[in-house]
């Protein structure tokens, strides 16, 4: 086997953004080296400082969401924990649920635990070749109970961005609520309208927003109540055994990581001096390249709907888990395959045995990777 390259062509932005910008690690070190303190839990400097950061993070994001009011913006841990929130948080006994076959696990493997203990029903409407999903299968499944409707803004298959105005202006008229998973959308996909017009949106810092591991971001509109799904310490109201009243508090229980919150703001304010269009614009070009060029290799399906910068092929007579692996030892290109935790828009896109290749492009990536990637696949394939 010939030696591993010594370039390192990292095309997995969608499971998690990589490099980070120089500031971004900066202020993580920054925070966990030199203020230490716990956020929300005393007066003196350093936990002012932490209290700080956990703000400026808050503001931070209800830019990103097109104008929010940060103070219904809370960083659970994880977005996948913020869609758990925002799920168990909502739904009652009886109520019916509207998801797509576009959705992710984190969406959807929890809403099938309230099917299946009988909490709520549960419609999956059908996606397209490409992933979009059409608003009047929405309007088609609604039923007298439906509460609330919950889709995956971007697919991280394919990159395919569902038309959440349309989606919201259905799900509004008829009195239900409007989930967002704006995981591979917020930070790369301008958002125009607060919080794309949805009632709550969900997202992790790691992704696009150009964040470390660690937190997510719930946002939930004004007017609208969640019930915890974690309760525990939150450094205000310790008399009561029940939550406090404030949002932000209610949906934090427990200790901020404010390294990660230190890094998110550093992360946004890279992605503002440059806007989040350009930075997304820029991903884009090198996905809309690398998929007109890959869809002239013999024997490659591309999936790809140039939404968000996310490239699935298939190569035909390779295993998706083979051509991946090829592709990092013949040239350093680290991509990812199989389902991508999102199993059902598979049987939309025919592509439900193994899976894809998925590459995803980031703001460090450059047309060089895109050459790796595609010259290799033609090797793979033999031109």
């Amino acid at each position: 086997m010939p030696d591993a390259p010594q370039v390192r062509r990292y095309l997995d932005n969608a499971a998690t953004t990589w490099p980070k910008p120089d500031d971004v690690i900066t202020a993580w070190l920054h925070a966990a080296r030199d203020i230490g303190a716990t956020a929300g839990r005393a007066s003196y400097a350093d936990a002012l400082a932490a209290d700080a950061i956990r703000d400026d993070a808050r503001r931070a994001a209800a830019r990103m969401l097109g104008g929010v009011d940060p103070r219904r913006v809370a960083f659970p841990a994880g977005g996948t924990l913020a869609l758990n929130i925002a799920l168990h948080g909502l739904l009652q006994p009886g109520d019916h649920v509207i998801a797509t076959a576009a959705d992710h696990n984190a969406v959807l493997r929890p809403l099938d635990a309230l099917r299946a203990a009988g909490t709520i029903e549960l419609s999956i409407v059908p996606c397209g070749a490409l992933g979009h999903v059409d608003p009047a299968a929405i309007a088609a499944a609604w039923r007298p109970t439906t509460r609330l409707v919950t889709c995956t803004h971007a697919s991280n298959v394919t990159g395919a961005v569902q038309d959440t105005a349309a989606i919201a202006g259905i799900v509004h008229d008829r009195g239900g609520l409007f989930l967002l998973d704006a995981a591979q959308s917020l930070g790369q996909v301008p958002c125009t309208a607060p919080g794309w017009h949805a009632d709550a949106v969900a997202a992790p810092c790691h992704k696009w927003l150009l964040g470390v591991g660690g937190p997510g971001l719930l946002w939930v509109r004004e007017g609208l109540e969640v019930t915890p799904l974690v309760r525990g310490g939150t450094g205000s109201s310790s008399e009561s055994l029940r939550m406090p009243d404030a949002f932000t508090e209610r949906m934090e229980a427990g200790t901020a990581d404010v390294p990660a919150l230190g890094a998110f703001v550093a992360a946004i304010t890279w992605i503002e001096a440059r806007s989040v269009a350009v930075v997304g614009d820029g991903c884009r070009m090198l996905a809309t390249a690398a998929a007109s060029r890959l869809a002239e290799v013999r024997g490659v399906r591309v999936l790809a709907s140039a939404g968000a910068p996310i490239v699935s092929i298939t190569v035909e007579g390779y295993e998706p888990a083979d051509v991946a692996v090829v592709l990092e030892q013949a040239a350093g290109v680290q991509v990812r395959s199989g389902l991508h935790c999102a199993a059902l828009v598979h049987g939309h896109l025919g592509t439900a045995g193994s899976g894809t290749v998925r590459a995803s492009f980031g703001p460090f990536n450059t047309p060089a990777d895109v050459d790796a990637l595609v010259t290799t696949v033609e090797g793979i394939v033999g031109g």
